[in-house]
C-alpha cells in the first residue's frame, strides 16, 4: 500500500490588491493562504504587496519564492540582501529586521512555526 498522497492541481488566479485589508495602508499586501495544516504549524499561500517598508521580527521559519518584483531584507546589523523573481530564500525564526517592498511584488510562502498559529 503507497504512503504517497495523490497529486492534486490548483489554478493559481492572479492576486488583487485590497488596500481595505492592508494593515498599513502604505503598504498594502494581499494574502491567499492555500493549505494550512490541522495543527496550524505549517501553512502555505500567495501574498502579494505594493511598495512599501515594514518592520519584521518572525517568531516562524519562512520559505519565500519571488515569483514577480523586488523586495530587499536589512538585518539588525545593516546588512541587507535584494531578491527578484526567482529567488528561494529562507527567513529563519528570530530574524528582526526590515522588508522592503521595491516593486509591486507577488511570492509564494511556505511557513513552520512551533505550536501553531
Amino acid at each position: 500500500m503507497s504512503q504517497t498522497p495523490p497529486a492534486t492541481t490548483t489554478v493559481v488566479k492572479t492576486i488583487r490588491f485590497d488596500p481595505a485589508s492592508a494593515a498599513d495602508p502604505s503598504m498594502p499586501t494581499t494574502t491567499r493562504e492555500w493549505y494550512a495544516d490541522p495543527t496550524g504549524c505549517f501553512k502555505s499561500g500567495f501574498w502579494a504587496s505594493a511598495p512599501g517598508r515594514a518592520e519584521i521580527r518572525y517568531d516562524k521559519d519562512e520559505l519565500c519564492v519571488i515569483l514577480e518584483g523586488v523586495v530587499r531584507l536589512t538585518d539588525g546589523a545593516g546588512d541587507s540582501q535584494t531578491y527578484r523573481a526567482g529567488d528561494t530564500f529562507v527567513i529563519p525564526r528570530g530574524f528582526t529586521g526590515i522588508w522592503e517592498t521595491i516593486e509591486p511584488t507577488r511570492k509564494f510562502y511556505a511557513i513552520h512555526r512551533n505550536g501553531g498559529n
